[in-house]
C-alpha cells in the first residue's frame, strides 16, 4: 500500500473519532488505528526500498549521463583537434604554395633575364655580321663601280672625235 494513502486513512480516522468535550483529545477505534499502523510498518520498508532503488537508478542514470557527456566532450575535442590539425596542414600547404610560387617567380625572372641577355648577344652578333656583310657588299659595289668607270674611260673615244663628227666614236 501507498504510505500517503495510509496516512490519509489515519487522518480520516481521527476526524471521524469522538471528541472529548472541552479538550482537544479524541477517542479512536484502537483496532482500526493499530491495523493502519501495521500496514504502515509493512509499507515503509517497501517505500524505503523503492526510494533507495529510485535513488540508485537516479545515480546510475546520472553516471551514465556523465559518461555520455564525457564521451561527447572527448569526441568534440578530437574533432576540434582534427580540425585544428587540418587547418594547420592547410596553413602549411598555403605557405609552401606561396614559397613555391615565389621561387617560380624568381626562376622565371632569372630565365627571362638570361633569355634577354642571350637575345641581346645573338642580335649584337647578327648586327656585327650584317655590318660586316654590308661593308663587304659596299666594297664590292665600289670596286665594281670603279672597274666599270675605268672600263668606260678606256673604251670611250677621245672627245675631239665626237666633236668633229657629232657622233660618238665606235670601237
Amino acid at each position: 500500500m501507498d504510505i500517503l494513502h495510509l496516512v490519509d486513512r489515519l487522518e480520516t480516522l481521527i476526524h471521524k473519532s469522538w471528541r472529548i468535550p472541552f479538550t482537544s483529545n479524541v477517542v479512536i477505534q484502537e483496532e482500526t488505528f493499530l491495523d493502519i499502523i501495521d500496514q504502515l510498518r509493512m509499507a515503509i520498508p517497501d517505500e524505503v526500498k523503492r526510494a533507495r532503488q529510485l535513488g540508485a537508478e537516479r545515480e546510475r542514470l546520472i553516471e551514465q549521463a556523465q559518461r555520455e557527456a564525457d564521451r561527447i566532450i572527448a569526441q568534440a575535442q578530437e574533432q576540434i583537434s582534427a580540425l585544428i590539425d587540418q587547418q594547420e596542414v592547410v596553413r602549411q600547404a598555403e605557405q609552401k604554395a606561396q614559397a613555391l610560387l615565389a621561387e617560380a617567380n624568381r626562376s622565371a625572372e632569372l630565365i627571362r633575364a638570361d633569355a634577354d641577355a642571350y637575345v641581346v648577344e645573338v642580335l649584337s652578333n647578327l648586327e656585327e655580321e650584317l655590318l660586316r656583310l654590308i661593308t663587304t657588299v659596299r666594297n664590292g659595289i665600289h670596286k665594281l663601280e670603279r672597274s666599270a668607270s675605268h672600263r668606260k674611260s678606256e673604251a670611250a673615244p677621245p672627245v675631239e672625235a665626237e666633236v668633229e663628227t657629232g657622233k660618238p666614236a665606235r670601237t
